[in-house]
């Protein structure tokens, strides 16, 4: 039987089909580690891109220089680090959470970490506990919560803050996009300036409140520099003219920026050329960081921060009773810091004026003593132009004045709603004080009011007159019980109100004196 071509069996050849077999596993191998290694090269960038991905703040962990959105915590969260979780490359400088005198309340701060030192804070008189967080979001918005509250947050005009920068100068900066800065701490000081920082017109020093609740003020305005205590009107105690110790290069400039520059404060006009300095230290290290601190007690003090902060011996003011309250107010501050109370309350207790309401008409005006002055007549403009009753009538008639000073050579009247404490002077003083007190206070001599003498002549008239019966009118005959019984009430009345008998003669010279005595004078 024939067989066909197409039904003739197929032999297959060993070699071939083994080397066939052997092509194909190749293959596959090679596909293998192509797909592997393109595996590889996939994870590869994804860890690189995940490297380069600015990094969220993790607990613990302290970054240096720059951190990104995505970032928060609380004190608890670095308490490993004190709670400062940003520190400047060169780590003088740090940001983060820092303890008030109550060790469970908090601020926001930037330190030097060498001396401990806060030269800024963003919540001060808002302090947060220690679960309240400072909150960098995706969003790229600031801010430090207290609860849902938020107590503090940068205002960048708001434009998206893509990195914050804690710099080796002591600047705590947010950037936006392409590296503009958008807030910077060194533009919104609190009580405190550091080397190499401008302070130019507009910005404000103010300190801690003082334990009368009492803050101090520093601005510049108008070309000039100046101190102020912040009552409701405030009260200049201290300008950069008026400064004696000041050593001038170029006279009759404004003042528009005012920088910490080695051992000096330095003063330049709008262009930026050198008007004065005020050399607060002898050390001569041109370099060295330096701030100044606006005290609750007054006083502008310098602290070398390269020397663990020590102070300088120099300080502004120099005169420590020119401060608004070196004493409590209306004492009288002499010497180094002695304080009295003035002659015009010191009958009253505890010094005060025992005023309640100054529009109620229960006040009077005593004179607050001699050779006093007080540390804002010399930067005020006075209130009228008079003489002394006229100043009297004007505080009288002004529900807010508590005190007033008058100079009888120029007939100035200084009105005062809020005073602080009176400075003693040696050499005597131009002016005459004056405090508003309540009449129904007090015991004794006024010290020179005459609101009391007037208000108590009734009283004296009326107990010089029952006096006068008392002594003068004969007794009633004694077989008159009515009359007896009169004249014996009528005595008890008068004795009732602490009136003593008088001189035994009505015509006698002694007698007639006391009676004039008790009269306007």
């Amino acid at each position: 039987m024939e067989i066909s071509q197409t039904e003739r069996p197929m032999f297959a050849n060993p070699l071939v089909s083994a080397t066939t077999t052997t092509k194909h596993e190749n293959l596959s191998l090679i596909e293998a580690s192509m797909s592997q290694w393109g595996l590889i090269r996939i994870m590869g960038c994804i860890s690189l891109f995940v490297l380069l991905l600015p990094e969220a703040c993790k607990a613990g962990v302290q970054y240096v220089g720059t951190i990104y959105p995505g970032c928060q915590g609380s004190q608890m969260t670095w308490i490993n680090l004190n709670g400062l979780f940003l520190i400047s490359n060169s780590s003088n400088f740090a940001f983060g959470f820092s303890t008030t005198q109550d060790a469970t309340q908090f601020l926001l701060v930037v330190v030097h970490t060498g001396s401990s030192k806060v030269i800024w804070s963003a919540n001060r008189g808002s302090p947060v506990s220690n679960s309240d967080k400072f909150i960098f979001g995706e969003d790229g918005k600031v801010s430090l919560q207290k609860g849902e509250a938020v107590v503090w947050t940068a205002d960048t005009g708001g434009k998206r803050v893509s990195a914050i920068e804690m710099q080796d100068s002591g600047n705590l900066v947010l950037l936006g996009n392409g590296g503009s800065v958008l807030w910077q701490s060194f533009s919104h000081p609190t009580d405190t300036l550091i080397s190499n920082q401008d302070f130019v017109d507009g910005m404000k020093l103010v300190s801690d409140p003082n334990p009368n609740k009492l803050t101090h003020i520093l601005e510049i305005k108008s070309g000039y520099m100046i101190l102020s205590a912040d009552f409701q009107t405030p009260q200049p105690y201290w300008s950069i003219q008026k400064e004696s110790r000041m050593t001038i290069n170029k006279d009759g400039g404004k003042v528009a920026v005012a920088s910490l520059s080695g051992n000096s404060w330095r003063f330049y006009d709008g262009n930026k050329v050198f008007l004065s300095q005020f050399i607060f230290s002898d050390s001569s290290d041109a370099n060295g960081t330096w701030i100044a601190v606006l005290g609750n007690d007054g006083f502008i003090s310098f602290y070398n921060l390269d020397d663990g902060g020590s102070d300088s011996q120099k300080k502004i003011p120099s005169d420590p009773c020119s401060r608004p309250e070196p004493c409590d107010a209306l004492y009288v501050c002499s010497g180094n810091n002695v304080c009295q109370c003035p002659l015009g309350l010191s009958n009253r207790p505890n010094c005060q004026t025992e005023v309640v309401s100054s529009c109620d008409g229960s006040t009077e005006l005593v004179s607050a003593g001699d050779r006093l002055s007080y540390f804002a007549l010399g930067f005020l403009p006075p209130s009228s132009r008079t003489d002394l009753e006229g100043c009297k009538s004007a505080c009288y008639g002004n529900c807010s004045c508590i005190a007033f000073f008058f100079q009888n050579s120029s007939g100035n009247c200084f009105l005062f709603s809020d005073i602080g404490s009176f400075q003693s002077s040696h050499v005597g003083s131009s002016f005459v004080a004056y405090i508003k007190v309540s009449s129904d206070g007090g015991s004794g001599s006024n010290a020179g009011g005459d609101g009391s003498v007037k208000k108590s002549f009734p009283i004296v008239v009326i107990i010089v007159i029952g006096t006068l019966i008392v002594i003068c009118v004969p007794l009633p005959p004694t077989s008159s019980p009515l009359g007896s019984r009169v004249f014996s009430n009528f005595f008890k009345s008068t004795s009732e109100e602490g009136t003593s008998s008088g001189p035994s003669d009505c015509n006698s010279d002694a007698y007639l004196s006391a009676v004039r005595l008790s009269g306007p004078r």
